[in-house]
């Protein structure tokens, strides 16, 4: 935290420019001299337009004006070159606690801050204590070439330097190779000792949780030696909310990890709780600093897919001409923070979520390793790359945090099969079914192959960046060995049949080139042929089932089955010739050059299995159906446009594959969740755990919740809202949110919905002092959103499936969950053909139980949070209540008893400040 200068009588001095705020509840400008107006959109965009204004968060400010091309000088933008990597709400409130400044009482008062925030900003760039000095000057010079518009204020506050800057890869650390971890030894967890553990961890002032120390030592269990090959210790534990499940589980993992030597890898669903896990680990995995040995080497470690890091050789590419425009200032912003990040982690870690939004562009996508594209030990920035760094730190770290995707494909294709997991926790576990699903398909799309087609054959006509194909990636192997170079060839001449540019053009014109396109050009013909949704669903995704095809579209798909076979065989036969190089290396064959041939064998080994998978796909069309799958066929559209066509294929039951790849492999593996089962039923969890397709009976344990329910909620089930009736159902919201004075959260089960209710009500409420945001509507990223409402237990929040679980906000800011009705599952294809396996109308109930017990779990967090659970829906089944807790209020009711209750509820509840003190 830093204190800023102040003009006489204790007013924080303020830049004379004007400033501009825009809210639902209307629009204020001041003026340099120190004035505040209230004005209308339209004065406000004339003024915009005429005059560079201070702005906080632009493209919020240009929504809220309905005009999109607005720009001036964005106080977030400031604030990443200033502070780069360090957190801030991006809202007045949020921007006033950073800097110290005064929080203001009303929107009038805004455009003041944002004066005073602009001149405590620049003033900190002269102060001879800001951290963030090096490098500054440099990047500077880079902005004023492009014009930023922030760069002729910068200039007269920030001194060159003595002598020159580092160059930001000069600045960044190299890792370093380490010697191989040994296996771990072989222990059995004592109850004592867990108990101890787990005391150590919460601390000697923490209450008392009986459940807690119950459920760390069943946890034990799961890192107990197997006994046999292929089998290992499965257990399924439920832990109600409030259980302190993450405690509990990291008192045996880390004290396994010091008895033994070994790596836990913990797995979550959802970025929320990696951040919670990266804090709470903190003091389980360290003897010196967070998270660390005392040694300084790294216990714990964040591991992410490789497209959530930033790439440092696409960074390289966008700062020397790579970018343009306001990409350009992005990417120098980005490299701002390259130079302060923890990790390099763009997507959840220390890049503020809110910086890509305010340039209204896919530059950060462009800067990260999006396309499996890495050449590894030929990129000249390896040594320092973020992505290899967690890699080697975390085969030598005690605790992996990692994603639920990610575990399994490490597990399918880790470069290394000595550092697979083989000690997992995944917790959020009533995700692992939905992440094996989407990490075990197969989608033969014009996406994925266009992709495809550019890895291997590189850069076409027309094409920037700095994309090679296998031919300049390999071009050292080409030269050494004749087969190889003859399969690098092949490969690129048999790519040419994919997709390649214009592919979604030509298909939707009926002029496709080539036989993959013209596969998907009847694939999409035929959905739109079989199409029975009477335009109800315009804009939306069309699927039909891949059964009854006609002719033409088997014989299509047998000339793309064989042209996808021409390029798999020179890719396996490449495969083979680096096995041999590597396997008796020639003399120019130092270790980078050995690094980047085991990459390329990694990458081309995931390419042909994706391509058999998709042979596999082609090859069931004109045959009998594979009952293990559900195929069907697909155009992909979002709001009346069409963005993909193809095939796509799915496991009928992904935990088959998971069981395989994952648990088979594993010693010990356990499955966590608040809402695993459902009711006092464990039959539908134990399927969706893998356990039977090893034939392995799992260990099953349950813990209830220690929240008193009977006395902190209850559900409210309105009667008299009509469904589909959008006039009544914003109507119910808007008065169902001033009843509660803010603090509710609003899921719905449809985009357009949500859309509908936000645009009737957000003005309304902002008039009372409510704030609205919105998914899908705000240009704001779900986890700042979710930061905003946590922030302000005024403000209120509409949102879809992404906020119905992982959403973590105790207290007096979310004390109002309102479902708009009961969520159905989407009928697709493959919901019928899950739905038939898993016992019809029973099926989906189960899963509206567990999403409507995902959804309540949101509104109490922890023994002083109090709040009610609305669900919009008179014809609300008495079949699905066991989805609460026991001993949960229920009762059905109109919406003006409700808003009664809900007005009462909050009057007797403690105030944010109460619950602090």
């Amino acid at each position: 935290m830093f204190h800023f200068r102040s003009i006489a009588g204790g007013v924080t001095a303020a830049l004379p420019l004007p400033a501009l705020h825009a809210s639902h509840g209307g629009c204020w400008l001041r003026d340099g001299a120190g004035t505040t107006r209230e004005s209308g959109k339209g004065e406000a965009i004339v003024a915009a337009a005429d005059t560079p204004l201070l702005l906080l968060n632009a493209p919020l400010v240009a929504s809220r004006l309905g005009y999109p091309d607005l720009s001036g000088l964005d106080l977030l933008e400031l604030f990443s070159f200033v502070h780069p990597a360090q957190f801030v709400v991006p809202t007045p409130k949020g921007l006033a606690q950073a800097l110290d400044l005064p929080v203001p009482g009303g929107d009038e008062h805004v455009p003041a801050l944002l004066q005073q925030t602009a001149e405590a900003l620049l003033a900190q760039c002269a102060a001879p204590d800001w951290p963030a000095r090096e490098g500054a000057w440099t990047a500077l010079q880079s902005l004023i070439r492009l014009r930023w518009s922030w760069a002729p204020l910068l200039t007269v506050r920030i001194a060159a330097p003595a002598k020159a800057e580092r160059w930001l890869f000069s600045r960044l650390p190299e890792w370093e190779e380490v010697a191989e971890r040994p296996q771990p030894a072989q222990v059995v967890l004592q109850r004592e000792a867990v108990a101890e553990q787990l005391a150590r961890l919460t601390g000697s002032t923490a209450e008392s949780r009986p459940g807690q120390v119950a459920y760390a030592q069943e946890a034990a269990n799961a890192f107990a030696p197997r006994s046999r090959e292929g089998l290992p210790h499965l257990l399924l534990a439920q832990a109600g909310t409030g259980t302190g499940k993450t405690l509990g589980y990291l008192a045996p993992a880390s004290l396994w990890a010091q008895l033994s030597g070994g790596t836990v890898w913990v797995s979550t669903f959802t970025r929320a709780l990696q951040r919670q896990l990266r804090h709470e680990s903190r003091r389980a995995f360290s003897d010196s600093g967070p998270g660390r040995r005392a040694d300084g080497s790294q216990a714990v470690v964040v591991r992410k897919g490789r497209e959530n890091y930033l790439c440092l050789l696409n960074l390289e590419d966008a700062l020397q001409g790579g970018f343009t425009g306001r990409a350009a200032i992005l990417a120098q912003l980005v490299a701002r923070w390259a130079a302060y990040s923890q990790d390099g982690d763009m997507i959840g870690g220390d890049l503020p979520g809110w910086l890509p939004t305010l340039f209204r562009a896919r530059g950060i996508r462009a800067l990260t390793d999006q396309r499996g594209e890495c050449v590894y030990a030929g990129c000249p920035h390896y040594r320092k790359c973020f992505i290899e760094r967690s890699v080697r730190a975390s085969a030598g770290a005690d605790l992996v945090i990692a994603n639920h995707a990610l575990v399994m494909v490490n597990a399918a294709r880790g470069r290394d099969a000595g550092q697979r997991p083989t000690r997992i926790v995944f917790d959020e576990g009533h995700h692992v079914f939905e992440a094996a699903d989407s990490t075990f398909a197969a989608a033969l799309t014009g996406s994925e192959t266009i992709e495809l087609r550019r890895w291997v054959i590189g850069p076409e006509r027309g094409s920037k960046g700095r994309r090679r194909g296998l031919s300049a990636r390999l071009a050292d192997l080409a030269s050494y060995d004749e087969a190889g170079g003859k399969a690098i060839a092949a490969a690129r001449h048999a790519a040419e049949a994919l997709p390649g540019d214009g592919w979604l053009q030509r298909v939707g014109e009926g002029m496709p080139s080539g036989p993959i396109e013209m596969l998907l050009g009847a694939v999409r013909a035929t959905v739109y042929a079989r199409d029975e949704s009477g335009g109800q669903d315009a804009g939306y995704g069309l699927e039909t089932e891949a059964a009854q095809l006609d002719g033409p579209l088997i014989e299509l798909a047998g000339a793309a089955q064989t042209a996808l076979a021409e390029l798999r065989g020179p890719l396996i036969r490449l495969g083979v010739r680096i096995e041999a190089i590597l396997a008796e290396p020639p003399d120019w064959l130092d270790g980078p050059g050995r690094a980047r041939l085991e990459g390329a064998r990694h990458a081309l080994g995931w390419r042909v299995d994706t391509l058999a998978a998709w042979e596999a796909l082609l090859d069931r069309l004109g045959g009998p159906a594979d009952p293990s799958f559900v195929d069907w066929l697909a155009v992909d559209r979002a709001e009346a446009r069409e963005f993909d066509v193809g095939l796509h294929r799915r496991w009928l039951d992904p935990m088959q594959p998971f069981a395989k790849v994952v648990l088979e492999g594993a010693h010990g593996v356990m499955l966590t969740s608040a809402t695993l089962k459902d009711g006092d039923d464990w039959d539908s969890a134990v399927v969706r755990s893998g356990a039977p397709a090893l034939q392995l009976a799992p260990r099953l344990s349950s813990f209830e919740s220690p929240f008193d329910y009977a006395s902190q909620a209850e559900v409210l089930i309105v009667t008299d809202v009509p469904k589909g009736d959008v006039a009544a159902l914003a109507g119910a919201y808007a008065r169902l949110i001033e009843a509660s004075g803010g603090g509710a959260l609003g899921l719905f089960t449809a985009i357009r919905r949500l859309r509908a209710v936000h645009g009737r009500i957000a003005d309304r409420l902002a008039r009372g002092g409510l704030p609205l945001y919105a998914q899908h509507v705000d240009p704001i990223d779900t986890g700042t959103l979710v930061d905003i409402f946590r922030d302000d237990p005024r403000a209120s929040l509409l949102g879809t499936d992404a906020l119905r679980d992982g959403v973590d906000v105790p207290g007096h800011s979310l004390r109002l969950v309102v479902m708009e009705q009961v969520p159905w599952p989407k009928p697709s294809i493959l919901h019928r053909a899950r739905r038939l396996a898993g016992g019809g109308s029973a099926f989906d109930d189960r899963i509206i139980r567990a999403r409507l017990a995902q959804a309540f779990g949101r509104l109490i967090r922890s023994r002083q949070d109090h709040g009610q659970f609305v669900v919009l829906s008179a014809a609300f089944p008495s079949r699905l209540l066991s989805a609460f807790p026991p001993g949960t209020p229920v009762t059905r009711l109109t919406l003006d008893q409700a808003l009664h209750r809900v007005a009462g509820s909050v009057s007797q509840m403690p105030t944010q400040q109460e619950s602090d003190a």
